[in-house]
């Protein structure tokens, strides 16, 4: 009996003695992951001031649509889809006798012109000659009438004659300014032909890929139909940040680039400018403010990033999503 006493009194003592333990991890638990809740906010709350990111970003480049400046059947094309190009480079020929045949139609109007020009110059020449003769017969003829010697018939005849000569010699001055105006006309249209006849083939205005072809070898064309478009290799980023983060973002700040297409790689850059209208101001139709059911909404603000790493080696290209992180001061 003593010893069953003994026992039961050992065992009362061994769970007194657990009872404080379980206490103190009770209390240290629910301790701890409050203090790395504050640290870890304080640590969030701190970056966020010196650190602005977002993820409404994406790659950005210049994409040059292609288009006709005549119409016309295609009878070489010189490119396929995603194909690399180089500026110069033939993309495409679009049959060229029409413009070929209207370039030396007009040559040939321009030939007459120059000809019939030519004609008008010596039919001056015969009009000042006759002028001159006409004149002196007035002259001879007025100084004998005055003085009784010519009859008025032969006075008035040299009279009409100066009057018909210098209207001859105004008629002729006159249609040799005409024929010089139909020249200038003639010239332009010459000039605007072979300007048509060289736009019958398309050379590449900048290297890139093609993309968005929609045009085929045999296609009838017209003029300002989109064809393809190039794309160049030079690319930047687009992020379109809230209001409240720009205030201190500047031009040449770094910047950390995470693109989704590959997940584990940072990219560097730099801040190039700050967009000076907010995304929806520079829209095509900008939201209307004064209205008596507005609602206010926290702006976006374009900022440009310029990549600083080289990124030839990696299939970046507009559209794609990313996750830029500017380093404010």
């Amino acid at each position: 009996m003593e010893e069953k006493n003994a026992e039961k009194l050992i065992t009362k003592e061994n769970e007194d003695d657990k009872k404080p333990i379980y206490a103190r991890k009770r209390v240290f638990i629910p301790f701890f992951v409050a203090v790395l809740i504050v640290v870890l906010g304080t640590i969030v709350s701190i970056r966020s001031i010196y650190y602005k990111t977002t993820d409404d970003a994406f790659v950005e480049g210049h994409i040059i649509t292609i288009s006709s400046r005549v119409s016309g059947p295609v009878v070489k094309l010189n490119i396929d889809d995603n194909q690399e190009v180089k500026k110069g480079d033939l993309l495409l020929e679009i049959d060229p006798n029409d413009y070929e045949v209207k370039l030396e139609q007009t040559q040939a109007k321009l030939e007459e012109a120059n000809a019939a020009l030519g004609s008008a110059d010596n039919e001056i020449i015969k009009s000042y000659s006759a002028l001159d003769y006409a004149k002196g017969d007035y002259d001879r003829y007025s100084a004998m009438y005055e003085k009784g010697i010519s009859s008025k018939q032969d006075y008035d005849n040299s009279r009409n004659n100066l009057t018909a000569a210098q209207s001859n010699s105004n008629s002729s001055k006159s249609k040799k300014e005409e024929i010089a105006a139909s020249i200038k006309r003639l010239e332009a249209e010459v000039k605007q032909d072979k300007l048509n006849l060289s736009y019958t083939k398309i050379y590449a205005p900048e290297d890139g890929v093609i993309t968005h072809r929609t045009v085929e070898q045999g296609n009838y064309i017209q003029v300002a139909q989109p064809l393809f478009a190039i794309v160049p290799r030079k690319v930047w980023v687009v992020a379109n940040y809230k209001e409240t983060q720009v205030a201190r973002m500047k031009k040449g700040q770094k910047v950390k680039i995470k693109i989704d297409t590959y997940g584990n790689k940072t990219f560097n850059g730099v801040v190039d400018s700050i967009q000076m209208a907010s995304g929806a101001k520079a829209s095509l139709f900008p939201p209307e403010n004064a209205v008596g059911s507005y609602v206010k909404i926290v702006q976006r603000i374009p900022v440009k990033i310029l990549f600083t790493d080289d990124i030839s080696d990696y299939n970046i290209i507009p559209g794609m999503s990313v996750v830029p992180t500017v380093k404010v001061d």
